[in-house]
């Protein structure tokens, strides 16, 4: 099967841990590596944000990255991508007319709005994975929202246009249903783990205390500041934050000094080790030396993380919110506890420090969990049931052969 995806602004080769990369660029590249494993061929659709940058780019066997010329190449913050979306849709119809896909796969609602325009009258069928919805955004942040004033209207558009949707959970599935979306177009395939990086068995780090490790962007909505205020009733413990730019350009991140502030006011400066960008070749390692992973957002849309501590054999804490609350299994796995609750996270932390026995059995369940559920051959085999459920009859039968 010919397959096309589209990831307007997360490249599957781009470095994580900046302010707009992150699960989801992670999602994209280990998704099309793994169609590429049962035998289909991908192009990933990006837009070129490097003047120097190759138009295709191989990322592994039968899967390439298409650098798309749409607006200036250079970086642009997400919120402002909108519009340079008509030219984007513009170079990926050419591309289409030339040589259809079978299916389109895009990835965020700005992809969606390129992707619909450019497949609009070819006969190639949509999918799409939101990743992040408008209404919770707003919902969460209220004001402090940057998205452009029209995404809720666009994605609204797009959850009824579509020929079908992959929810990444069920609760954004409630959430589609108040857009407008019909249900019978909706299946849920949650995202994956990448199970021959992240495992119980190889090296973890050293450590002379306790320890906490959280993984993410340097963003408010992560809740960091909820977990360096818990960390000031847990004594003794360091929280290990892995994330934003480069180490040595923390000094100059807004929210990495926010951070640091926090932690001195509240007492637990000398505990907050922020570690700044590790790469993914580090970061088992690292989950594997902590006695819990940390995850702890406002609101998730999945929340890679988790999963990826859980397959390292570690209990996760995590927000009871979008798609933790399929992942991580409370009193099995780890524990939920409400957003934005210090308190109560800090009572969590308190008590599994207190039980080595239960951490080695969330650990040990947590491992079990991910290897059944949440391997990315598996979330591959179930994406492509979903394109073949629409797919043209050309690329049946190449299945066939």
């Amino acid at each position: 099967m010919r397959i096309a995806m589209v990831s307007e602004h997360a490249s599957p080769l781009a470095v994580l841990g900046g302010v707009d990369a992150g699960g989801q660029n992670v999602h994209v590249a280990a998704l099309a590596t793994a169609l590429a494993r049962l035998g289909d061929e991908v192009v990933v659709h990006t837009r070129r944000d490097d003047p120097s940058l190759p138009r295709r780019v191989a990322l592994a066997p039968s899967v390439e990255v298409d650098h798309v010329d749409a607006g200036p190449p250079t970086e642009v913050p997400k919120d402002e991508l909108l519009q340079y979306m008509g030219a984007f849709a513009d170079e990926l119809r050419e591309q289409w007319l030339a040589e259809p896909p079978d299916v389109v796969h895009a990835h965020f609602w700005m992809s969606a709005v390129a992707a619909l325009d450019a497949a609009e009258g070819l006969g190639i069928p949509v999918v799409h994975t939101f990743h992040a919805l408008g209404t919770v955004k707003r919902r969460h942040q209220g004001e402090r929202d940057t998205s452009p004033s029209t995404r809720i209207e666009h994605e609204t558009r797009i959850a009824r246009s579509v020929d079908r949707i992959v929810a990444t959970c069920t609760d954004e599935v409630f959430e589609l249903l108040r857009l407008g979306a019909d249900r019978r177009r909706i299946s849920v395939v949650p995202c994956g783990v990448d199970l021959d990086r992240f495992g119980t068995d190889g090296p973890r780090e050293r450590k002379a205390a306790p320890r906490f490790v959280a993984a993410c962007r340097l963003v408010e909505r992560k809740g960091l500041a909820d977990a360096i205020t818990a960390l000031a009733d847990v004594p003794g413990a360091e929280l290990h934050v892995a994330g934003g730019p480069e180490a040595s350009a923390l000094e100059a991140d807004p929210e990495a000094q926010r951070l640091r502030e926090l932690a001195e006011r509240v007492g637990v400066g000398d505990r907050l080790v922020l570690r700044g960008r590790v790469g993914r070749d580090e970061m088992p390692a690292l989950l594997r030396s902590a006695d819990a992973v940390v995850c702890v957002p406002w609101y998730e849309p999945f929340g890679i993380v988790p999963l990826e501590a859980m397959a390292c054999g570690v209990p996760v804490v995590a927000t009871a919110v979008g798609g933790q609350i399929d992942s991580v299994v409370h009193g099995v796995t780890g524990v939920h506890v409400p957003p934005r609750e210090p308190a109560a996270l800090a009572r969590a932390l308190r008590q599994l420090l207190e039980d080595p026995q239960r951490r080695d059995e969330y650990g040990a369940n947590g491992a079990k969990r991910a290897r059944l559920r949440f391997g990315f051959d598996r979330i591959a085999r179930s994406t492509r049931d979903v394109y073949l459920s629409l797919a043209p009859s050309r690329a049946r039968q190449r299945v066939v052969r």
